[in-house]
């Protein structure tokens, strides 16, 4: 009997963000750097934890629920449970990891970021063969479970993980700890990416480069699509070549990336300035300040305002010692919730001014609607918004990053399905930008919205922006595109 009928019952119900993970060998013990390199990536997820070391006496593992507390804080007390030369962390926002498999190639741990489009038909394959699985709490099967049976098909680590790649529909990036060192493996077109360090003594790899600086790491290599490497100690040998064609999320320079991060050679906050520069270029209009929906937003109202040679301020401060997350809860009331209480306005900053706004993207708009009516409230006599990058319109497929409870949740969606009479046929007219339905549409959101002004950036401004040509970039969320 098939496992159930649909992915997206498999997926239902849940807001994700992209995930990201870090791996370490060293002559040395690796803990430390084990981890602090995992907590550098706690941007990239808000619901659990978990860290795998491999020492003489076997492997080690921990897992925490970090959705109302920092990783740091869950996982300091364990630290003296763990000990070794090898280990591989991940925070993750779907399943538990890492996991520990024995198998004929030997025991090994995994962590995996990504999406499998196609969890249940690979789960009803090996269901076929009388393989079974464990389920995650809510009763859905893991991904990394599944990627580790698909693994375990062939007669080898390089084999197996080629299985899995070629097998998945949708992206799977992966790290595996195993008796003698760490494969890194990209996913088969780079969505998400893998970069290695060095420093004497040790070699590491991480979803996000301002992992290595302040742990002595300097970048060693940036991991081509679909490459497999196996790192010991002493060395980091490719297993698999890196293929032709990249569909690197471009999402990662808006909104994802850490501002210290680098991809494909390319800095995060650098990409951020170019970015508010292209929206300035585009404006006309006259204004007293800018500034940056705090964090994201920062690097690209720096960038505007650096163009346009008008002041930087910033009219809401951000309060989070005890407001860590505005994503963290399930029930969206409660996210626009916190979200309102640490922002702080200043109305010395506020009123009577005419103040642009830049932001890395508008999803629902939900929460940007309660802000800019806060700031009417204290006094500004105009707010206006620009987004670093053109309006949402599809549901990502391959990192779940606006995979909302419902695609029409989505603001661009919405003005189109009210422009539409319930319709979305059009899609590829509204993605145009300064095509007159896609006017339409900012405008409609701009109504919904009350803003003074809403310009969204355009796709050709972003792609120029981070310097990669269009075919190398997955812009599927904006545009519907998908190459390969």
């Amino acid at each position: 009997m098939p496992f159930m009928d649909g992915h997206e019952q498999i997926f239902s119900g849940r807001d994700y963000f992209m995930g990201g993970f870090f791996g370490v060998v060293s002559k040395e013990d690796c803990v430390n750097d084990l981890f602090f390199g995992t907590d550098y990536h706690s941007h990239l997820g808000t619901k659990r934890g978990g860290l795998a070391t491999k020492n003489s006496k076997g492997f080690s593992r921990s897992i925490h629920n970090i959705e109302n507390n920092y990783f740091r804080s869950k996982f300091e007390p364990d630290l003296p449970e763990f000990s070794g030369h090898k280990g591989i962390g991940v925070i993750s926002n779907y399943d538990a990891q890492p996991l520990i498999f024995g198998s004929h190639l030997g025991r090994f741990g995994i962590v995996t970021v990504g999406r499998i489009n196609n969890i249940v038909e690979l789960a009803n394959k090996a269901f076929q063969k009388k393989i079974h699985f464990s389920e995650t709490s809510g009763g859905d099967l893991s991904p990394t479970e599944i990627v580790a049976t698909l693994i375990c098909e062939e007669d080898s680590f390089e084999q197996g993980i080629q299985n899995a790649q070629e097998a998945i529909k949708g992206s799977c990036s992966m790290l595996l700890l195993t008796e003698k060192g760490i494969y890194a493996a990209r996913d088969k077109l780079g969505r998400t990416p893998i970069i290695i360090g060095k420093k004497e003594g040790a070699y590491a790899a991480s979803s996000e480069t301002c992992a290595f600086p302040n742990l002595g790491f300097k970048i060693y290599k940036y991991l081509g699509p679909g490459e497999i490497i196996f790192m010991t100690a002493d060395g980091c040998e490719q297993r698999k070549k890196p293929g032709e064609q990249m569909q690197i999320c471009a999402f990662l320079w808006v909104y994802y990336g850490y501002p210290a991060s680098s991809y494909e050679e390319i800095n995060v906050e650098f990409v951020r300035y170019r970015c508010g520069s292209a929206l300035g270029k585009e404006d006309d209009y006259t204004i007293d300040y800018v500034a940056g929906i705090p964090d994201s937003g920062t690097g690209h109202a720096i960038g505007y305002a650096n163009e346009k040679n008008v002041p930087y301020i910033r009219p809401y401060v951000k309060y989070t010692p005890t407001w860590p997350r505005s994503f963290m809860p399930q029930d969206q009331s409660i996210r626009d919730l916190v979200a309102k209480m640490k922002l702080i306005p200043i109305r010395e900053l506020i009123e009577g001014k005419k103040i642009l706004f830049c932001e890395d993207s508008i999803v629902r708009g939900t929460q940007l609607q309660d802000h800019a009516q806060i700031l009417f409230d204290y006094g500004a006599s105009e707010v206006h918004m620009r987004p670093a990058c053109p309006t949402l319109i599809y549901p990502c497929e391959f990192l779940n990053f606006s995979s909302s409870r419902s695609t029409m949740d989505l603001a661009g969606r919405k003005a189109i399905s009210e422009l539409e009479n319930g319709k979305d046929t059009v899609l590829d007219e509204y993605a145009k930008s300064d095509s007159e339905k896609n006017k339409a549409m900012v405008e409609r959101i701009r109504q919904r919205l009350k803003l003074t002004s809403l310009k969204y950036q355009k796709l050709e401004n972003l792609v120029k922006a981070i310097g990669l040509p269009k075919e190398k970039l997955c812009t599927h969320c904006w545009d519907g595109s998908s190459y390969f």
